[in-house]
Parts: C-alpha cells; sequence; structure tokens
C-alpha cells in the first residue's frame, strides 16, 4: 500500500511538471515571435536585359527613374478671360442689358500637364495644348521651386511647344534616335497625371509610326490642295499614361529622351492600356526651327498619299503590298514630287535609306525635313523600281525658308474685320463702322462677350470707318494700355462699349 501511494505520488508529479512546462511553452510562444532579415537579392534582379554592348544587364528601372524625374516639370496653365461667354439667353431683357449672349461668367480656366527640360538655360519642351491660349504658364520643378514661363513658339500641325524659364544650371534630358527604337523594347514614361508629381510607369514600345488622326490641323483648308498638315507617327506604349501627362517624357532605360507623351486612346478618357508620343526625332527637328526660325521649316513633296493594303493593292493592281501609295498632287504646279518625275499610281517605298511602309511614316520622314532639302526617294511603278531625287520645297512651292507671319494687330487679338456697306449703315442710321466678322481664339474672345456681327463705330473716342483704320489705332498701343470699342448689334437697339487691356 505505502509503494502504491509513491508510486500514486511520482505520477501525479510528472503529469503536473509536464502540463506546467506545456504552458509555459505556450505563453512563451506567444509573448513575441522573432522574425528574421536577410540581405536578398532585389527582385528587379531576375530580369535581365541585353545593353548596346550585347552585355546581360539587370532590367532596373531605379537609376533610370532617378535621373529623368529631375528633368521633367509640372506646368499649370491658366486662361484669365471668360469662362463661358458662348451662353445665349433668349431672354429679351438679358438681351437688351448684357448682349445677344446673355451674361458672362467671369473666371480663369485652369489646365495642367507636363514638360520636359532640354538644356540647362531652361528651354523645356511641352504639348501644344498644354498651353495653347494659356496667358500665365507656371512651371514647377522636382524640388518644387516654380517660376513664370515665356512661350518661345508653338506648332499644332505637331502639338508641339516650347516654353522657357530663367534658370540656369539645370537637369536636362538629351535626345536619342527614336529610329533605333524597337517594338518591345522597355521604356518609361514620366509625368504629372491627375497632378500626382513625378510619377513613372513602365512598359514596352507597342508600335511605332501610328496615326490616330488627332491632331487637327494649323491649316484646315489646305486638306485637299496639299495633302494632311498634321504629322502623325506615334511611338505607341503600355506604360500607363493619363490625364496630366501631355508633354512628358518617354525614355529609354538608358535615360535618353525618346518622345514626347502625347494622347491616350481610351472611352474612359484614362488609362486603357494605349499611350501615344511623338518620336524625338520629330521633337528635335520642330524645337530646332522654333528656337532658330520663330516658326517651323517644313519640306512638301505636295503629294496626297494613303496606306497601302491588301484592298488597295487589288484595286490599283500593284505589285507590293506596304508603302505610300501617290494619289493625287497638290493644286497650282506646288509639287516638288510631281516637277521630279514621280506620279500618280506610284508607291514609295523608301526614302533615303528609311524604308517607307505607310503614309505616316512617309509624312513623318518629310516632316523632319525642310525647303530646300534633297531626298532620294525608292518608287515602286507598276512593279519596276526606280530611284527619283526631289528637292523639297515649302508650303508655297518654293525653295526658300519660310519666314515668321507677322499678323496685323486685330488678327493677333483674335479679330477679323471687314469693312461696313453703305446699304448697312444707312439701315441702322449710321454714318460709319466697320463689321468684326469672325472672331477667333484671342484677348477679345477672351475678355469680352463680344460676338460676330458687331458694328465697331468707335475705337476709344476715335471714329472708325475702315479696318485698316482700326488696326492703324491698335498699332498705337503699347503692352499694358486699355483700348474701347464702342458699337451696336444690327438687331439690338442700345449702344455697347468693350473694354480690355493690351
Amino acid at each position: 500500500m505505502k509503494k502504491f501511494g509513491t508510486l500514486f505520488l511520482a505520477a501525479a508529479m510528472g503529469s503536473i511538471i509536464t502540463i506546467a512546462s506545456f504552458q509555459w511553452f505556450n505563453i512563451s510562444k506567444n509573448q513575441g515571435v522573432k522574425i528574421e532579415h536577410v540581405n536578398g537579392m532585389p527582385t528587379s534582379q531576375v530580369a535581365y536585359r541585353i545593353n548596346e554592348n550585347g552585355e546581360a544587364v539587370a532590367l532596373d528601372f531605379t537609376g533610370t527613374a532617378e535621373k529623368v524625374t529631375k528633368a521633367v516639370v509640372h506646368i499649370r496653365s491658366t486662361q484669365t478671360g471668360n469662362a463661358s461667354r458662348e451662353r445665349e439667353s433668349n431672354d429679351p431683357i438679358q438681351q437688351f442689358f448684357f448682349g445677344p449672349n446673355g451674361p458672362v461668367q467671369q473666371g480663369p480656366s485652369v489646365s495642367t500637364g507636363s514638360g520636359v527640360i532640354i538644356n540647362g538655360d531652361g528651354y523645356i519642351v511641352t504639348n501644344n495644348h498644354v498651353v495653347q491660349d494659356a496667358d500665365v504658364v507656371d512651371v514647377t520643378l522636382f524640388d518644387n521651386r516654380s517660376f513664370k514661363a515665356e512661350v518661345i513658339g508653338t506648332d499644332p500641325d505637331t502639338d508641339l511647344a516650347v516654353i522657357k524659364i530663367n534658370q540656369k544650371d539645370l537637369p536636362f534630358l538629351s535626345f536619342v534616335n527614336s529610329d533605333n527604337s524597337k517594338v518591345g523594347e522597355w521604356v518609361l514614361a514620366v509625368g504629372n497625371p491627375f497632378n500626382l508629381n513625378s510619377t513613372v510607369t513602365a512598359g514596352i514600345i507597342s508600335a511605332k509610326g501610328r496615326s490616330i488622326n488627332i491632331i487637327n490641323s494649323n491649316n484646315p483648308s489646305q486638306d485637299n490642295k496639299q495633302g494632311r498638315t498634321a504629322i502623325e507617327s506615334f511611338i505607341q506604349t503600355d506604360a500607363a499614361i493619363n490625364p496630366g501627362n501631355s508633354g512628358g517624357a518617354l525614355v529609354s532605360l538608358d535615360g535618353g529622351l525618346l518622345g514626347i507623351n502625347t494622347a491616350i486612346a481610351s472611352p474612359t478618357g484614362s488609362y486603357s492600356g494605349y499611350g501615344f508620343a511623338v518620336p524625338s526625332n520629330i521633337v528635335s527637328k520642330v524645337v530646332e526651327d522654333l528656337l532658330t526660325y520663330g516658326t517651323v521649316q517644313r519640306g512638301w513633296l505636295g503629294i496626297q498619299v494613303t496606306s497601302v493594303n491588301s484592298d488597295l493593292a487589288k484595286e490599283e493592281d500593284l505589285d507590293v503590298s506596304e508603302g505610300a501609295f501617290v494619289a493625287n498632287f497638290s493644286e497650282g504646279g506646288k509639287s516638288a514630287a510631281q516637277e521630279a518625275g514621280i506620279q500618280k499610281g506610284d508607291v514609295v517605298t523608301k526614302m533615303d535609306e528609311t524604308i517607307i511602309k505607310s503614309s505616316s511614316a512617309l509624312i513623318e520622314y518629310v516632316g523632319r525635313k525642310r525647303p530646300g532639302d534633297k531626298i532620294n526617294i525608292t518608287v515602286d511603278r507598276k512593279g519596276k523600281t526606280m530611284v527619283i531625287p526631289v528637292t523639297l520645297k515649302n508650303k508655297d512651292g518654293k525653295i526658300a525658308s519660310v519666314k515668321r507671319e507677322e499678323k496685323d494687330v486685330t488678327s493677333s487679338l483674335g479679330m477679323e474685320l471687314e469693312d461696313a456697306d453703305g446699304k448697312m449703315l444707312k439701315k441702322l442710321d449710321l454714318a460709319n463702322g466697320v463689321v468684326v466678322k469672325s472672331l477667333a481664339n484671342g484677348v477679345v474672345k477672351k475678355y469680352t462677350d463680344m460676338h460676330a456681327g458687331f458694328i465697331i463705330t468707335h475705337v476709344d473716342n476715335a471714329v472708325v470707318k475702315s479696318a485698316k483704320e482700326v488696326n492703324e489705332i491698335l498699332k498705337k498701343k503699347k503692352s499694358g494700355d486699355q483700348v474701347i470699342f464702342a458699337g451696336v448689334y444690327p438687331d439690338f437697339p442700345r449702344e455697347y462699349l468693350y473694354a480690355l487691356r493690351f
């Protein structure tokens, strides 16, 4: 019995010790979890690419991103004119007091975008639509310093613009040859989408030479005479581009500027997988022209072209399946191509050493040239290959460089005037007057609610009888001077006054 009691006590003590040990282990385990940190390889180095020297290097975006973000700026464009000047009103009381467009809501219009510093002296390239019609352009650098910018020049045909801030020794990006870029190549898009500064996205070049018909021609009336004036041969990328990226940089992994981000293809207005950039070779040429000549020097072939496809090849009985088909020439004997011997029905397959596979490729190549430049054009003519040297002309059919147009003052204000008809003046019981034939975007349209049809009888206190007299008065005005247009509308009984400053 004593032995049994001893065994029982030993078993009980063992159980107690086991339970206590188990509880202590759990308590110790729950009191803290040890996490170990080890130095591992960054995930970017699991992929590699081949550099220009044929060497395998790690696919790493960090160095490029750090370099390029310093040269991409945020742009804020402000139009200080009327926010809704075209609102019509059928209320006769409102028409009497406010004119045919009703009361005008005053207020600034603000848009934002991106830009790329292209040299240390403060020159920045962006999209024309980012700064178009802006009264004030503000630039914010990567380090949050802000400056007022001057618009140096614009080119609506490529949707490019050059602006400048008064700063030195700025970080900048250098142009690289966009012709050497390849489909499938890694690229980064850098900009300020949705006002999120210094945003970097990565992707590949999805296609080259894209034409998506989004750039409005500067001279739509020229379409039937000289062909398209807009130059579209975009680099397409799947790097995310959103509103606010316009004017930002598309760069190679070496940090070279491959293009200027310009547009997206999207049913929603936001990124849907397709972004487009103006190639750097076009950008470089436009920038050089704007800085050197004040306007873009564009060479003209004087032909209308369309891309060759299977349907066209069958319809025209062509011996080639790609190229630019010559459909017609410019009117008035201004075609450099026709003068050189190119014929309707020819298919352009090469320009100098550049292979031409589409009409957009042809337009891009010619768009890099200036009047007087000579190019060798290879054409297929009914199965026969011919090389024809062509000297490009300007849009007027001449070889000379194009000078920057000096507009009269009324045109610069956005006004098109014409002398008033005597019968109309007599009917309105007016002794004099000048008719506002039309109003384009300009100071008058921004700062007043004047509309076409207005008859100007006085400028300041001077009687005006012709458009020439109006222009002569305005020529004497200096920046900051006020001008007052007085006159009437044919269908309204009272006199209206419109005042603005130069």
